[in-house]
């Protein structure tokens, strides 16, 4: 094994944002290391020092799940993030040969839901959060300057991580866009943890940890985050400022794909500007014939 691994960088990561007197440790003298030393760790959750450093260098894969809990609550992590710990062991414990994926398709289910969906922005992504498939409103309001067919093609499918560190308009979109970025990014570990053998996202990772020097520094935090629902003001290009509450759904039936919905409060001003979006893309036929297209399965 080639240094410490997924694994290894996560705990050194989290280890290194704990001070001594976080935890009730005195701080004797200065320190050569940002935060809590190995041994330091190891004393917390009632582990040797040598064996966790074999752990957090890579050298040892056999942790339990006891283990892993007590060096859980040593670090401080919340629940998702324990889950995410629990992820990097058990792929630390397999030596799956590395096989490229195949492309990810669109279930006929989803395809009959995202029609279903013609009133709300929504779209499918999936494992990479490539988009897989945009009913008109939500390629409108989150893409507009994007082709609208171009989900239906696996080799020109738009990602809406790579989107938001490396494009102009949707660095734009998103007032707060740190927020948005720290809720990527913290996304990507997640996906990152379910799935360390993937080439294609590795491939995504660094294709933005050498265009991002934003994504670099996010990266580099090693901390992971539940994509479930979160509200975001925008400042759209055609409609102006609003406020949506991005909701990620799952899908039972494709579990490595999310179903993304954008809300908005009812009666509110944001909720006029997404029916003012819906109406002009309806006026104008080279619109409105493409925007059929993106709910029809390919």
């Amino acid at each position: 094994m080639d240094g410490p691994g997924p694994l290894g960088d996560f705990l050194q990561a989290r280890r290194a944002q704990l001070r001594p007197e976080d935890v009730g440790l005195p701080a004797f003298g200065p320190r050569r290391v940002a935060g809590l030393r190995r041994e330091e760790l190891a004393q917390l959750a009632g582990v040797s020092s040598s064996y966790y450093t074999r752990l957090e260098q890579g050298l040892s894969r056999g942790a339990s799940a006891e283990v892993l809990d007590a060096i859980g609550r040593a670090l401080r992590l919340g629940d998702h993030e324990r889950d995410h710990l629990a992820r990097l062991a058990d792929a630390s414990r397999r030596t799956t040969p590395v096989r490229r994926p195949r492309p990810e398709k669109v279930a006929d289910e989803t395809w009959d839901l995202m029609r279903a969906l013609d009133g709300v922005p929504a779209l499918v992504l999936g494992r990479r959060t490539d988009v897989l498939a945009w009913n008109s409103l939500g390629h409108g309001l989150l893409a507009g300057h994007l082709d609208p067919l171009a989900p239906q093609s696996s080799g020109r499918r738009p990602n809406m991580s790579r989107m938001l560190f490396l494009d102009p308009h949707c660095r734009e979109l998103y007032r707060d866009w740190n927020r948005k970025a720290r809720a990527v990014v913290g996304n990507l570990r997640t996906a990152v943890g379910r799935h360390p053998e993937d080439p294609l996202l590795a491939e995504l990772i660094g294709e933005l940890t050498m265009k991002s020097p934003e994504f670099v520094a996010l990266w580099r935090d090693h901390r992971v985050s539940a994509c479930d629902a979160a509200s975001y003001d925008l400042h759209h290009p055609a409609m102006g400022p609003l406020t949506i509450t991005q909701q990620t759904l799952a899908l039972v039936r494709s579990p490595e794909q999310v179903l993304v919905v954008c809300t908005t409060p009812a009666g509110s001003s944001s909720e006029a500007a997404l029916a003012l979006l819906r109406q002009t893309g309806e006026t104008r036929p080279s619109e409105a014939k493409s925007a059929r297209a993106l709910t029809t399965r390919p």
